[in-house]
């Protein structure tokens, strides 16, 4: 028998990811036809709405299964650098070679006009954002703006794929029809509609295309054959024809509300072991090595396109999923746990310098879409704090665009309060002593719990109490 201060290795979800293998390509050359029906073997001309971080990976991908693709954008740079084969999506290893190597092959165009572009398709795949309005309700002004702008081009035997996470209904309540009404198309007879939703993470979107199941739902049995034979063409990991286009729609939701959900119970599992003194950590690793618990890992919040935005799409529609809501008011609450730690610790922040580490959403992702950055510089402000930051990927011209003075790295800092928002490497290499009044680092993302702290410099982390932080455990 072996007894160890850790669980035996063990499969295990701690921090909600499993590395998936990739899928080889088992796909023989494609014979382009016009028009495709969707046979064995066969490809066509494919328009792309939304060239974008998760569009132009698409782009490339079918690109490189013999599909003929018109990448469509609103932005005139982004045209002229597909153009030119140039990918101006950053930090997505082998994005730019293969967008170098569609554009010099032919396969891979782009416009600015989505009503040309669909003219010339078989297949229209749509993927701009829907994101939350002022009232936490779907926005969908980018969405039917290119619907609208498609439509003037769709023809008899288009098929037109949403990817873009919609509230579950949609495709068949909201879009369709109005295809329907612009063209004069019968859906299921001379349109054909589905949903397949966007499962990509950024940084990994090319290796994800080849990892996770492609899930897809028509809104009938031809939309459905339609759209699966078309990703069967250019993906190398499995297709799943889901009963319908609401089924398809709500296993996104599911998937991402999930994430969100196990979180806040993470970050509520945390709160707990502030109080009891415990390692959270040490007890999630433990708690995993069963293999039917899963919990996540807490932190100072979710950010990002996804996680913070998709539970409200099923509210929207199912305002009594009480645990939903719950648990977003659960992860957006992380950021008040954080003023209050570093309130026990300094008392009034009125006029406290205070060192954010981290505003992007994550780390080596250079977005800021819902970072709890944000209204966390919003809400030290509020307290009277005189906040600086400092992002490895950001300039500070655009640091101070996000409130907060920009902090240069290894310069002399009168912080009195450092607060990691993200788990950059890079803070791994501070040097402490580039603060010397500093009296509480609050690690946000439980990065730093092993970082050799000055004597009288207190540490709090996400559920690992100070005094077992250094441990290790």
């Amino acid at each position: 028998m072996t007894v160890t201060t850790r669980p035996l290795a063990a499969p295990s979800m701690l921090g909600g990811s499993i590395e998936l293998p990739a899928h080889p390509c088992e796909h023989d050359p494609a014979r382009r036809v016009a028009p495709w029906t969707g046979q064995p073997g066969t490809a066509g001309t494919v328009a792309v709405v939304g060239a974008g971080k998760m569009g132009l990976p698409l782009c490339a991908q079918f690109a490189g299964h013999g599909w003929r693709v018109v990448a469509v954008d609103v932005q005139p740079a982004v045209v002229d650098a597909i153009n030119a084969g140039v990918s101006h999506v950053d930090g997505e290893p082998g994005l730019a070679e293969a967008v170098a190597r569609a554009h010099a092959d032919g396969s891979l165009s782009a416009t600015l006009d989505a009503a040309a572009a669909a003219r010339e398709a078989d297949v229209v795949v749509l993927i701009v954002p829907v994101m939350l309005d002022d009232e936490q309700q779907p926005d969908y002004r980018y969405m039917d703006a290119a619907v609208a702008s498609v439509a003037p081009g769709l023809h008899a035997g288009s098929t037109v794929i949403f990817e873009t996470t919609l509230p579950v209904g949609d495709t068949r309540h909201r879009f369709a029809p109005r295809l329907e009404h612009a063209t004069g198309l019968a859906s299921e007879r001379d349109l054909f509609v589905a949903f397949s939703p966007e499962r990509l993470y950024s940084g990994h979107a090319l290796a994800n295309l080849a990892q996770y199941p492609k899930l897809v739902g028509g809104l009938g049995e031809e939309s459905r054959r339609l759209a699966a034979a078309f990703y069967a063409s250019v993906l190398d990991a499995p297709v799943v024809a889901m009963s319908n286009a609401e089924a398809a729609e709500f296993s996104k939701l599911a998937d991402t509300t999930y994430r969100d959900v196990n979180i806040a119970l993470a970050n509520e599992f945390a709160r707990y072991a502030d109080r009891v003194g415990v390692d959270i950590q040490e007890v999630i690793a433990a708690a995993n090595s069963q293999p039917y618990s899963h919990i996540h890992q807490p932190g100072i919040g979710v950010g990002g396109h996804c996680i913070p935005v998709y539970p409200h799409f099923l509210l929207s529609r199912a305002p009594e999923m009480e645990l939903v809501s719950l648990s977003r008011r659960v992860n957006d609450g992380q950021i008040g746990v954080a003023i209050k730690a570093l309130q026990k610790e300094l008392g009034s922040l009125e006029g406290v310098e205070v060192l954010v580490l981290g505003l992007t959403y994550r780390d080596g992702v250079k977005e800021l879409a819902y970072s709890r950055a944000l209204p966390l510089i919003e809400r030290l402000a509020f307290h009277g704090a005189i906040v600086s930051a400092y992002d490895p990927l950001l300039t500070p011209d655009e640091i101070a665009r996000c409130g907060a003075r920009p902090w240069a790295w290894g310069e002399e800092s009168p912080a009195r309060a450092v607060l990691t928002q993200t788990a950059d490497p890079a803070f791994a290499g501070l040097d402490w002593a580039w603060f010397p009044d500093l009296h509480v680092l609050y690690d946000g993302r439980n990065s730093l719990r092993d970082a050799r702290m000055p004597a009288g410099v207190a540490y709090h982390g996400v559920g690992v109490p100070a005094g077992l932080r250094a441990s290790g455990r």
